[in-house]
């Protein structure tokens, strides 16, 4: 079974995902975690948590943590039709390309940071075989 591609429009999305839960609560008898929806729908698990993080904030949906995970309930499915069509799947994408600059400019300053500390350990080692060299010149020297 072929994967289906993620509809980027998030109106879509948003009834995909909302039925997913509903469908899932239907045939298994317990609330839908991410995982379940994204098994259902084929959507990737960031992308689902994305429109997840979305539809909590128009208050869509509801996430509970509880001792067998987070669950996903419907608060108010009225609420995706305040979506407006087609725009809001520029914002995800723009969102993923956000979050992946943010991990570049991170990691650019994890790289930086070693790099420096790279350097004064360099600059500490040079320090100390110099100071290990005056010692051992001093020594030569009285014991002359």
């Amino acid at each position: 079974m072929a994967t289906p591609a993620p509809c980027k429009d998030l109106y879509t999305e948003a009834h995909l995902l909302v039925a997913a839960i509903r469908v899932h609560e239907h045939a298994h008898g317990r609330p839908a975690t991410i995982e379940d929806a994204c098994r259902m729908l084929g959507f990737s698990t960031e992308h689902a948590g994305i429109i997840c993080r979305r539809l909590q904030e128009l208050g869509v949906l509801e996430s509970v943590q509880g001792s067998f995970g987070e669950r996903l309930f419907i608060r108010d499915h009225l609420k995706i039709e305040d979506i407006p069509r087609g725009e809001a799947g520029r914002r995800l994408e723009d969102e993923v390309k956000k979050f992946q600059d943010h991990q570049r400019h991170f990691a650019q300053k994890i790289e930086s940071l070693q790099a420096e500390q790279t350097g004064k350990k360099k600059s500490l080692f040079a320090e100390m075989e110099k100071k290990l060299k005056e010692e051992i010149e001093k020594k030569s020297r009285t014991s002359i």
